[in-house]
């Protein structure tokens, strides 16, 4: 555990939470604790305003979001809190790129031969540092999304023609029903380590934890970057590996103080 006991980072939908559903209070409880004893950092292909939705807004002890640190758009962005959330950096696009960007999603789906009976929402939407395909919809319920691509098949096939048409750019699987599409070489590789510059914290002192970590899966890049990394199901599984960092840490931090 002393290789992580600085840094631990992790995936929001999927992982802390279902896709676009908030904490719940288990894993807001967890968190708090974890916050008081390590810094956390939380990566997703959402925008900000999700995390406020998702995570923020039950996150109940301000005293320790100084140890928070927040990467919207799959490292594209970050957030630090000093006396309110402040933007530390933001990878936008340009109109031409993100034009670009659209026009090619538009063409891969069409070419895919994918066929959505019925969406709720945008299914594109353009978050600045990101561009996110949601197949069934921005607002889709969590019921359908879990069953429209759980082999994830579908979005293989529309990131393989991607891949060709938006070299330029980096392309990966995200959530249940998206495909996210940022600026070449940033992705959560990109986010965690710009975490270590910001943070000056050594890789093998980070752990990572998600559940796309298969090759293609938005969470892959982070394997890439030599930090320790957990692949889990759901956010059921993550209760207990949180549980067992904090019971390590602990544990190690009670070790410390009676050798003294």
């Amino acid at each position: 555990m002393k290789k992580i006991k600085k840094l631990v980072v992790f995936d929001l939908d999927g992982t802390l939470a279902e896709s676009k559903v908030a904490i719940d209070p288990e894993i807001a409880e967890l968190l708090n604790r974890l916050l008081q004893i390590a810094k956390v950092s939380i990566i997703s292909g959402g925008d900000w305003p999700q995390f406020q939705k998702q995570v923020l807004s039950k996150l109940k002890i301000k005293e320790y979001l100084k140890n928070l640190v927040i990467l919207p758009t799959c490292g594209a962005k970050c957030y630090q809190y000093r006396s309110g959330w402040k933007k530390s950096y933001a990878e936008n696009f340009t109109k031409e790129e993100a034009k670009t960007i659209v026009n090619r999603l538009q063409q891969a789906v069409s070419e895919s031969g994918l066929i959505v009976e019925k969406t709720w929402g945008r299914q594109i939407e353009d978050r600045g540092s990101q561009i996110t395909f949601s197949a069934l919809g921005q607002q889709a319920p969590l019921n359908d999304k879990s069953k429209f691509d759980p082999d994830f098949a579908k979005r293989r096939k529309i990131k393989s023609i991607l891949d060709k048409t938006l070299f330029d750019f980096s392309v990966e699987i995200g959530g249940a029903t998206s495909i996210d599409v940022t600026k070449r070489g940033i992705d959560k590789a990109y986010g965690i380590n710009k975490l270590h510059q910001i943070l000056d914290i050594k890789i093998r002192k980070t752990l990572f934890i998600g559940d796309a970590l298969f090759e293609g899966g938005n969470d892959h890049p982070a394997t890439t970057t030599g930090v320790a990394c957990i692949e889990v199901k759901n956010p059921i599984e993550t209760k207990r590996v949180i549980q067992t960092i904090i019971a390590c840490l602990n544990m190690d931090y009670k070790k410390k103080h009676e050798s003294i």
